[in-house]
């Protein structure tokens, strides 16, 4: 189901590539308990990322419950749970005590608050006192160095660097993704997170990016398993669907 992976090109079969070859590790990005806990029998889904918009989403009501039980049923994998506050402060009294939790826990911090203020002393506090982190919310560069250079060189972190985003602006995300990852040689214990993914194919360009991570949310996830599809049968299948749906609405001319 999920053996080969597409890219373009205009040999298209000789550039197929196996899936178990890919170097980026894909985490699951999503707040439904259920699907979370499956996704985690998946051995090529190597980690979990939320966040309160998916939460809320989700319908999750109890921040915490929530939280405490993903953490029981998925111990053995890295999941990243937000803060929730704009004043740092109180985001610092909220990371401490997310990341105690489990030590499979990263802590996401926002770049900024919502008055455009750096979260970057904040960032270099607590991993500084060995909290593992997950800094989102990056679109720029500029960003990124400020990121890596204020996060431990002895702590596990990610850099989440948000790529759709970069690209529903009309910009290409892949120069910029390939810079940070540059960027990124300052901190050997940093990882590069390409979030906001748009579509399966976004695993490729995040794999040609040099990418550590990306977080893919469940609904392109479950396109995955038309990785290597037979393009000719694919068409047919678009074909029947048309058609089917047609003949279902009774439509005439």
């Amino acid at each position: 189901m999920f053996g080969l992976l597409v890219c373009r090109g205009s040999r298209l079969s000789s550039l197929i590539k196996p899936m178990e070859s890919l170097k980026v590790k894909i985490f699951a990005d999503g707040a439904e308990k259920a699907a979370m806990q499956e996704l985690a029998k998946q051995p090529f889904i190597k980690g979990f990322t939320t966040n309160p918009t998916l939460m809320r989403k989700g319908g999750v009501s109890d921040y915490v419950a929530f939280a405490k039980e993903i953490i029981a049923a998925i111990p053995d994998k890295p999941v990243s749970f937000e803060v929730f506050s704009d004043d740092f402060a109180e985001m610092e009294r909220q990371a401490q005590l997310i990341a105690s939790w489990g030590e499979n826990v990263y802590v996401k911090i926002p770049i900024t608050n919502t008055k455009g203020e750096s979260s970057l002393p904040l960032v270099r506090f607590l991993t500084s006192n060995g909290i593992k982190l997950n800094v989102t919310a990056i679109l720029t560069l500029t960003q990124v160095k400020g990121s890596v250079r204020a996060l431990s060189p002895k702590v596990a972190s990610i850099v989440s660097v948000f790529a759709g985003r970069i690209a529903d602006t009309g910009r290409d995300p892949v120069p910029v993704m390939k810079e940070a990852k540059k960027l990124l040689s300052e901190n050997k214990k940093t990882e590069l997170l390409w979030a906001s993914t748009r579509e399966v194919f976004n695993i490729v360009q995040a794999e040609e990016a040099g990418c550590h991570i990306i977080t893919v949310p469940n609904d392109i996830l479950k396109k995955i398993s038309k990785w290597g599809y037979d393009l000719e049968k694919l068409s047919l299948n678009t074909v029947e669907m048309f058609y089917e749906d047609g003949r279902q609405a009774g439509y005439r001319l």
